[in-house]
């Protein structure tokens, strides 16, 4: 009985499927339903194992599905962001490889021209081919109960948590590989109070105007994308901005200025104070921010690659009895020529941030104990403090007064030099910090 209704389930659901593909490609659905029961009951499509004895796959495997619906979600993904309407070289893509010169890149144009034959012209990086950036989101286990339970809602939350985070780490590698590493204007603001990072100011938003004018790109096409601190900056002095950022606030584009379609985005690449990019993944921290960057959209491209579902069965796996699912894709986005974006790199200055101020090096017994030592900062602010070695532990107490509570040292033979911990102490919210070395001395044996 039990056989008979899960193959009448999974009837059921190749029957769904083929309807929606028939309603997808303007056929009768009597059509698309036969065509998915064949499908479905050929094995090569499957694994062998999670075919039962009627021959029809469960539907928590049907892998064009997931498959399907995993590309539709990533394509969804550009909708009315930043990527939205970039030129699309998808269809140039080979085995997850692009080359330069199929992505558009543009050759001299004659005016007039009288003489013949017209000149040959080797366009520039026309040979380099590029490898697509691989994406692999981490295995979500899913039990036996939800795979072959046929939940179409299982699906969907899979596909919608793979789905958002290789978007996620999508648009985070594009931002960072189309921001200039030549073309920079840094930000002249007023330094900010914690961080010392110099706010964006209009005029900041105008030389970067001046320098797309310079490099010759057309007016028309230009998009600014813009870190959440910019934003606040521009929303703290910029009464027509802050009008327009109310106003649309769609998926992150905020406004139009200058000539500019702008854009809110959360990760934006990291730049250092002297307009150095940092690699992939680089965290803020000291005169490290991240980096608003302004580019013209027909001289970038984005692309395509494979999509593919992977699935293990839990009878593989006897000691977790679980299912793992996971995806793997290829996408790239890029500048088409190097002069397709400038950056918009964040000024700094050391004079604006807090400091702390007290012992940096502490000297204590083999005993085990405490110490305390009292910091003050600058802007009266409260401190944290961690330790990197785990025989000291360093807590705050009221008006900043620093305990660090020690473990015993005893004696050993490798050797008696004493044993160190660095102990870092910072305001929250800033980039002020200041380490302190504590030094214990070794049992005397």
């Amino acid at each position: 009985m039990k056989k008979i209704l899960s193959f009448l389930i999974a009837v059921l659901f190749n029957a769904v499927v083929g309807v929606c593909l028939a309603g997808a490609v303007g056929v009768d659905p009597v059509v698309g339903i036969l065509g998915a029961e064949a499908i479905a009951s050929v094995p090569a499509f499957f694994p062998s194992s999670i075919m039962h004895a009627g021959g029809i796959a469960y539907a928590g495997v049907l892998r064009e599905v997931w498959t399907g619906e995993m590309v539709k979600k990533l394509r969804e993904g550009f909708q009315a962001t930043w990527l939205d309407g970039i030129p699309d070289a998808s269809s140039v893509v080979e085995n997850d490889v692009i080359h330069l010169v199929d992505v558009g890149v543009d050759p001299d144009v004659l005016v007039n021209n009288t003489t013949y034959p017209i000149a040959v012209q080797a366009l520039e990086d026309g040979d380099i081919s590029i490898s697509l950036d691989k994406f692999q989101s981490k295995a979500t286990p899913i039990t036996d109960d939800e795979l072959y339970a046929i939940s179409y809602d299982k699906m969907a939350r899979v596909k919608e948590a793979h789905g958002n985070a290789i978007s996620d780490k999508k648009f985070a590698k594009a931002a960072h590989a189309i921001a200039s590493s030549t073309y920079k204007v840094a930000t002249t603001g007023s330094p900010d109070t914690n961080t010392g990072r110099k706010k964006l100011t209009i005029a900041d938003i105008l030389a970067v105007k001046a320098q797309m004018d310079k490099l010759h790109v057309p007016v028309t096409g230009r998009r600014l994308v813009l870190t959440s601190d910019h934003v606040n900056d521009l929303l703290a002095i910029s009464e027509s901005f802050t009008r327009q950022y109310n106003l649309d606030t769609v998926n992150g584009r905020c406004a139009r200025l200058f000539g500019f379609d702008i854009y809110e985005y959360a990760e934006c690449p990291v730049f250092d104070a002297s307009g150095a990019k940092q690699t992939l993944g680089t965290a803020e921290s000291g005169n490290k921010f991240q980096a608003s960057f302004a580019f013209y959209a027909d001289r970038v491209f984005k692309a395509s690659g494979s999509t593919k579902m992977y699935f293990s069965e839990a009878k593989t796996d006897p000691l977790n009895q679980r299912n793992l699912i996971n995806f793997r894709h290829y996408f790239i986005a890029m500048n088409k020529k190097n002069d397709a974006s400038v950056t918009l790199y964040n000024g700094y200055t050391s004079d604006a941030v807090p400091t702390i101020t007290g012992d940096q090096v502490i000297e204590v017994p083999a005993t085990a104990g405490n110490n305390n030592r009292t910091y003050a900062t600058s802007n009266g602010a409260a401190i944290t403090a961690s330790s990197d070695a785990d025989w000291l532990t360093p807590t705050v107490g009221a008006g900043n007064k620093v305990t660090f509570a020690r473990q015993a040292y005893a004696h050993a033979e490798s050797g008696d030099d004493p044993r160190i911990a660095n102990v870092t102490l910072a305001i929250e919210g800033t980039s002020a910090s200041l380490t302190v070395q504590v030094k214990q001395a070794m049992a005397v044996s």
